[in-house]
């Protein structure tokens, strides 16, 4: 009995042990990932004002996107540029990006939204 239980024992330690094995070898490429993106977004959130106001301009016109669409630029621009000092200040935290898109670059006719961070 006493033997089957140690079996046991160590077959649930075991089990317990496997997945963070195998997240243990992607760990160092999402830290790095999540780095890059910090770095990225805390960079060029500036680019979010232009961005901002030819989006809004070429949807709801240039009176619209010079005035409505700046100041959500602006406001977009001061929250991918803290969402990326974020990231750079917690990347050894793998989660989500806050921004959408994760890069400026990425799909840069959509407009800029702001989720919830997950873990990965």
């Amino acid at each position: 009995m006493k033997k089957t239980i140690q079996a046991l024992f160590i077959l649930f330690i075991t089990l317990l042990a496997t997945p963070n094995l195998v997240m243990a070898d992607q760990y160092p490429d999402k830290a790095v990932e999540k780095l890059g993106n910090g770095l990225a977004n805390a960079v060029t959130g500036v680019v979010e004002i232009p961005k901002t106001i030819t989006i809004v301009g070429n949807r709801d016109g240039v009176v619209h996107g010079m005035t409505v669409g700046f100041l959500t630029g602006i406001a977009n621009a001061v929250g991918r540029s803290l969402s990326g000092a974020f990231d750079i200040a917690t990347f050894l935290i793998p989660t989500t990006p806050f921004v959408k898109p994760a890069y400026i670059w990425d799909d840069f006719n959509r407009e800029t939204t702001f989720v919830e961070a997950r873990m990965r």
